[in-house]
């Protein structure tokens, strides 16, 4: 039972310093509530537009290449902790992770999941046929709320 006294005067220290913290902001904290420190998010500054309901995809794949990273580095300290207890087969063994990650981070930069500005046109060579020419906003979006008012050309030629 000796052994896990450390353990449990931590589980205990955490505990304890968990209620005090939450009593010492429940009684000391300044109760001034604002807009700002009502939003979603709390950094302080009130939003000027609304949030867009859905975030790009690229957004997601930059995030999943930050984490494949962060995992990279993860492994990478630990051998470099103990590389000469691991030896060749542990530098085999890290040259290929590497290599692995090294080759879907190349995989994901050629099909674009870094360029964030719009799409280049020469990646669409081939798919020209995808989108008519003929295509405008005032064709693919819908107006909502217009029905029975006349078309804003007979409203101008009024």
């Amino acid at each position: 039972m000796g052994q896990y006294l450390p353990v449990v005067t931590l589980f205990v220290l955490a505990v304890l310093f968990a209620v005090v913290s939450r009593v010492a902001s429940g009684l000391l904290a300044p109760r001034l509530p604002t807009a700002a420190k009502s939003a979603p998010y709390e950094c302080g500054i009130v939003p000027s537009q609304e949030p867009p309901e859905r975030f790009p995809v690229r957004f997601y794949l930059v995030a999943m290449i930050f984490i494949v990273f962060d995992i990279e580095v993860v492994f990478l300290y630990p051998y470099a902790v103990i590389h000469r207890e691991l030896g060749v087969f542990g530098l085999v063994e890290m040259i290929l992770f590497a290599a692995i990650v090294f080759a879907s981070f190349l995989f994901l930069i050629s099909n674009g999941a870094l360029e964030w500005g719009p799409l280049r046109h020469g990646r669409l060579v081939g798919q020209q046929d995808m989108v008519s020419p003929s295509r405008t906003t005032a064709t693919t979006i819908r107006r909502v709320g217009l029905e029975g008012r006349p078309p804003a050309d007979e409203e101008e030629a009024a």
